[in-house]
């Protein structure tokens, strides 16, 4: 009998990664990996800044080309979407694209029986009611989605609206304004990237999108003005302008709704899976026997944090995809010789721990951070050169540090500061580090 392959649902970083990591751990079988774009896997940070800069091309954005893909023998799916999975049989169902053929092995057209499968199918972006068909409002998160906005966005000059004032929008508002548009950018928190980064290094990037000629607001939408698309008045209205909850009108060109995503799990609804906010996993980020996730739609128990954590941070799909492949193979070892396919090298499944870690730029401007920023419950900010947005800030969490941050200063210097929140330590043993840290490269408190 054929073996059963091992599937990737997610031609994303993090899907991969599993992949290629799939392929270095031993795994000689059938691979499978399914992506629901027609494009090969690309990077997607790069969307909100050199692409819609214009100062890179499509091509930049690869993880790998099809020469680089080839050596590891994939059956690769693309435009094709995953629309259930059977957990007990480890069944996906598929819907078109290449290379789906009529029959596999007897079963039906659209079905995929697999010895394991990871599920890497990342986020989607969020609307807003009202939004839908509206020419000029749009999302970010594909290429295509970027793609169309750069090309809207390259005779400078338009009026754009950014709805969302967390890391996409902050960036996309960077963008557009280096490139010559008018920019104002609404959010419902009074600070930019304030849920992430804290009340005081949101101020700083508030000087900084000021400085730049951004106009910041702060409402929530109450809806859109539109005028007919095309002087004979037929067509989807175009939009003309966006309404605040407070009655305040701002007009627009072009609006780009930036207001967070939300987990692509709607696919899953198998009753062994939980998917509230995310595909729930254990420690090892199995979702259940067979059944692994890694990247955006993981939400897993973090062993140092004792508490379920999901990421939308690039170099955790990274990371995520490799030790999902390496705990599934382990899991397929253990199950021999149930498991279809060549014989699977022993290891032990290993519990995924990281320190987080994630960037931003704006401007000429480079925040990054490791740990857990977000949701601390104590802030300490510390603002080394006002003037050059350069700042230190900790974060904590039941009397724990757990994240810090670095604004304006270089990567050796954050390298330093990834000790102090590598594990979870008591507030005031952290504070110290840090000071030692910023002493030791002569930026003190």
């Amino acid at each position: 009998m054929t073996a059963r392959p091992i599937a990737v649902v997610g031609a994303s970083a993090a899907g991969l990664a599993a992949a290629e990591a799939l392929r270095r751990f031993g795994w000689r079988g059938p691979l499978t990996l399914i992506g629901d774009e027609h494009h090969l896997p690309y990077d997607r940070p790069p969307l909100s800044k050199q692409l819609l800069h214009g100062a890179w091309e499509p091509e930049k954005l690869l993880l790998r080309t099809a020469d680089q893909l080839d050596p590891l023998d994939l059956d690769l799916r693309l435009g094709t979407r995953a629309t259930g999975l059977d957990v007990a049989t480890r069944t996906l169902t598929l819907d078109g694209g290449v290379g789906v053929p009529p029959r596999e092995q007897g079963r039906e057209w659209g079905t995929l029986g697999c010895a394991g499968v990871i599920i890497a199918t990342g986020v989607a972006a969020r609307s807003l009611p009202g939004a839908e068909g509206i020419a000029g409002v749009h999302t970010l998160r594909t290429l295509d989605d970027a793609l169309t906005l750069r090309g809207l966005l390259a005779g400078g000059g338009r009026r754009l609206v950014i709805v969302g004032n967390g890391v996409l929008g902050c960036e996309a508002a960077a963008v557009a304004r280096e490139l010559g548009h008018d920019v104002t950018l609404v959010g419902i928190e009074k600070t930019p990237m304030a849920a992430a980064v804290g009340a005081e290094v949101g101020a700083l990037l508030a000087e900084e999108h000021r400085a730049r000629g951004v106009q910041l607001r702060t409402g929530a939408v109450d809806g859109f003005e539109t005028a007919p698309a095309d002087p004979a008045g037929t067509g989807d209205g175009q939009v003309t302008a966006v309404r605040l909850s407070d009655g305040s009108r701002l007009p627009a060109d072009l609006v780009l709704l930036a207001i967070g995503s939300r987990p692509a799990v709607e696919w899953l609804a198998d009753p062994a899976l939980d998917t509230t906010d995310g595909l729930r996993c254990d420690a090892y980020c199995a979702a259940a026997p067979g059944i692994y996730a890694a990247g955006d739609v993981a939400r897993w128990d973090h062993p140092h944090h004792g508490r379920p954590l999901r990421f939308e941070h690039r170099m955790n799909a990274t990371e995520q995809g490799i030790a999902a492949a390496r705990n599934l193979l382990a899991e397929l070892a253990a199950e021999a010789p149930a498991a279809d396919g060549e014989a699977i090298p022993a290891q032990e499944r290993r519990p995924f721990a990281p320190v987080p870690y994630f960037w931003s730029d704006q401007y000429d401007l480079k925040i990054q951070a490791y740990g857990l920023t977000a949701g601390a419950d104590r802030i300490e900010t510390t603002v080394l050169d006002r003037a050059q947005r350069r700042a230190v800030a900790l974060y904590g969490r039941d009397g724990s540090a757990v994240g810090v941050l670095a604004a304006g200063l270089p990567p050796r210097r954050l390298r330093a500061l990834r000790a102090v929140v590598a594990t979870p330590l008591a507030w005031d043993e952290a504070r110290e580090r840090l000071r030692a840290a910023l002493a030791s490269g002569q930026d003190t408190p």
